[in-house]
Order: structure tokens, then C-alpha cells, then sequence
């Protein structure tokens, strides 16, 4: 079974899809396959599904919930007898296991290659870092679950994700500036800052690029424009590490990643 959630949803076993169309059952299969090989307890799934508000009938209606995905599942493993539905969707007592082979959640694959980029970086080997990092953040192909409602426990898990590939795209263009390719990422971190208006890295980030491409007054606009943001928005100077790569474009020094 493949697995996507850094996008759309989407699970196939031998290319048939086995993503309910109805919404709750959907967030169901999001939440177990984000687990995937661990119990997530009838609770937890309670709460995803129904908040605060659990009617009497959640138990019955979860168990009903658990045979449509099983009924997905069992229809993509087209009569094979040495597979059945309730092998990879378990019940284990209070609650439920998704069984995933390994190498089959884009998530899990995103995560193994952010640990090998942030090691390369931390070792100094930058290309590699930029590899990496880059590979993991092409497997994103939208929003986390952008078609899956979510409830206050998916909430979270998305909140990881995307702060997860926020990280990973500050250390991949920390590794690029140090591979000396300021001028191409001009482009991109110019829009990251204007997606991102209160995001110091990225604007600190800008600020070392357009330097080190000879714009240094354009680097001491980004810094004016996020001053700017912060004081209005948050009543906050820019952090000490921020003012540190201003005096250095205004000293014409070299300014570190």
C-alpha cells in the first residue's frame, strides 16, 4: 500500500485507491495512516472525528466507519488468499493499527531524508545537504491533507508537518548560500518574504543573497521592510542576529548564512 498525505490524500494498493469519498471516514484514514504500525486508541479517533460533541452512537458508527475501510481495502486486494482487509487494518484492544511496509509513507520518506540533510549539513557537507533536503521537499505536492477535513487531532499533526518543511527549506537554501549560489535564490527567498512577512530567517537569509549578489541596499530594504512589520504588528525590534547581518551590509562586510 502507497500513502501520500504531503498533498492530497491518497492510498493505493495495486493502483486502486482505497481514500473513502465521505469526509469523516477520509479523516479516519489520515489519522491511522499518520500512525501507521501503531495503535491509535478509539478515543483519540473519537476525538478527531467528533471533538467534544461524542454522541451516544460514536462506537457503533466508528465500527461502521472501520468496515467501509475495510471494504476499500479488501476490494484492492482483488481475492489475493494470502492477504486479508483485517490484516492490514488490525483491531488491537482500544483501537486500531494501519500496517504500512516501510518506504510506503511520503511522510516517513520526508522525514528519513530531512535527517540525513540536517547530519550532512551538520557535518559540513553542504551538496549533499542540498540533495537531500531538496529531494524530501519534492515530495510535497500541496498543503498536508489539503482534501481531508481535520479535527483537533489532525490539527496538530499538520501543524508538525508543515513547521517540519518549513525547517527543512531554511536549512537546504543554508546549505545553497554556502554553496555560493546567492543569485539564484534571490527569486525565492524574495517570495518567501513576502509570504512570510514576519519571518526573520528567511528575511535574514535574503539580506546575505542580495549582498552577496552586490545589492546590499536592497538587503537593507528587506531588513527595513520587516522592521517595519514588526513594530507595527508585534511592537518588536528584530532579534540581535538580524541587526548583526544589517551592520555587517552596512560595514561591507561578509555576511555568514
Amino acid at each position: 500500500m502507497e500513502i501520500n498525505v504531503l498533498g492530497p490524500l491518497a492510498a493505493h494498493d495495486r493502483g486502486v485507491s482505497i481514500v473513502p469519498s465521505a469526509a469523516k471516514p477520509r479523516q479516519l484514514l489520515a489519522l491511522l495512516a499518520l500512525h501507521a504500525d501503531r495503535v491509535v486508541t478509539v478515543p483519540t479517533l473519537m476525538e478527531e472525528i467528533w471533538g467534544e460533541s461524542i454522541p451516544r452512537s460514536a462506537a457503533t458508527t466508528l465500527q461502521t466507519y472501520i468496515l467501509q475501510l475495510r471494504r476499500k481495502i479488501a476490494a484492492s486486494l482483488g481475492g489475493d488468499p494470502g492477504r486479508h482487509a483485517k490484516d492490514v487494518l488490525v483491531t488491537r484492544h482500544g483501537g486500531y493499527v494501519l500496517r504500512v511496509r516501510p518506504g510506503h509513507l511520503d511522510y516517513e520518506e520526508f522525514d528519513q531524508l530531512v535527517g540525513a540533510g540536517r547530519r550532512a549539513l551538520e557535518a559540513g557537507d553542504d551538496r549533499a545537504a542540498s540533495e537531500q533536503l531538496g529531494r524530501a521537499l519534492a515530495l510535497w505536492r500541496g498543503p498536508a491533507l489539503v482534501d481531508v477535513r481535520v479535527g483537533s487531532v489532525l490539527e496538530l499533526e499538520v501543524l508538525r508537518m508543515e513547521e517540519s518543511r518549513m525547517a527543512a527549506l531554511e536549512r537546504r537554501i543554508e546549505a545553497d548560500l554556502r554553496l555560493g549560489r546567492h543569485g539564484e535564490l534571490i527569486p525565492e527567498l524574495q517570495v518567501l518574504a513576502a509570504r512570510h512577512p514576519l519571518h526573520e530567517n528567511f528575511c535574514g537569509q535574503l539580506m546575505v543573497a542580495l549582498h552577496r549578489a552586490g545589492s546590499s541596499w536592497r538587503a537593507l530594504e528587506a531588513y527595513q521592510r520587516l522592521r517595519g512589520t514588526l513594530v507595527s504588528e508585534l511592537g518588536l525590534e528584530p532579534s540581535q542576529r538580524l541587526q548583526r547581518i544589517q551592520q555587517a551590509v552596512l560595514s561591507g562586510k561578509m555576511v555568514a548564512p
